[in-house]
């Protein structure tokens, strides 16, 4: 049995389904819906509506017989964790402290997968970042929580918990709400008068590593699922960057929109100064480990999410 918590948010209900396809019973824990959404109540054993940040409400949750547990609850933009650090440090610490603690008490051979992030490492460093490359010191509210959070999970390793850290870089796919670049340049071009064929954008020329959601699923499942593991933390990434022009050409292309006529104007408010110009990722060690290796091209992952919309 296998738990995930923020199992109705964008990569939650991926790995809900994923896990599913590999029979595992799933229990879905959520902050702030009744019920699992309608697209993956199929595959949900049991749900629990519960505040993961509180101790006694954790307890009183029958978390028995759990054989893996992937923490997907916390806050995750990191543009507007510079509005709240306070309240992004809180949730995103709390969320593995309190939850692997009962695990721990409940379940303690189980094992629980604590997301970071790919944001915490220090980009004026070579790229590929490997597990080992330095983070950041002074980072967004949002990897300054992440670097905390990996600090609990040290702690609950220390204590005999199976704790395995995972830093993903960038994901986009189907289902992925505005308030991130593929969904937010889709929404621009698609709402935008084609006489004009103009639209603002923050700095396109900065390169991330992207990887389709439904490949981060996949990771987050074999690690769950993998018997012995060889080290505490991994990478899940593609391994390629591509810049945010990249990504606004592959649209493009799906939308049947000239990019030779389009007219790109700068957005300075869209903007961080603290933005790093390259960050690529490497994930030679979970491919060695668990034999996993991104599988769906960037032009297949435009052209879904622009189909679901």
């Amino acid at each position: 049995m296998v738990i995930i918590t923020g199992i109705n948010g964008f990569v939650g209900k991926h790995l809900a389904r994923e896990l599913s396809s590999r029979d595992s019973e799933i229990i879905g824990i959520g902050s702030f819906e009744d019920r699992p959404r309608p697209e993956i109540e199929n595959v949900v054993t049991k749900y629990y509506k519960c505040d993961i940040t509180d101790p006694k409400k954790v307890a009183d949750l029958d978390l028995g017989q759990v054989e893996a547990v992937i923490n997907l609850a916390g806050l995750a933009n990191t543009g507007d964790s510079f509005k709240n650090p306070e309240l992004y440090m809180k949730v995103n610490v709390d969320v593995v402290a309190v939850l692997g603690a009962e695990i721990l008490r409940q379940s303690p051979r189980a094992r629980m997968l604590a997301i970071s992030s790919g944001t915490i490492y220090d980009s004026n460093q070579s790229t590929p970042l490997f597990e080992d490359s330095s983070t950041v010191m002074d980072g967004s509210p949002y990897a300054l929580s992440k670097i905390a959070m990996e600090e609990e999970a040290k702690k609950l390793k220390e204590k005999g918990l199976d704790c395995v850290v995972v830093r993903p870089f960038n994901h986009i796919g189907p289902g992925q709400a505005l308030g991130f670049l593929v969904p937010d340049l889709v929404d621009k071009l698609q709402k935008m008068d084609r006489k004009n064929s103009q639209i603002s954008v923050g700095n396109i020329k900065t390169i991330r590593d992207y990887t389709d959601v439904r490949d981060i699923a996949r990771a987050y499942a074999d690690l769950a699922t993998a018997g012995n593991l060889d080290h505490n933390l991994y990478n899940v990434c593609s391994g390629v960057g591509y810049s945010g022009e990249d990504i606004l050409k592959a649209i493009c292309k799906v939308l049947d929109i000239n990019y030779d006529v389009l007219v790109i104007n700068e957005d300075t408010s869209l903007i961080r100064p603290s933005d790093p110009k390259k960050v690529i990722g490497d994930h030679s060690r979970l491919t060695s480990d668990t034999g996993w290796n991104p599988q769906i091209a960037l032009d297949k992952t435009i052209a879904d999410i622009i189909a679901t919309l």
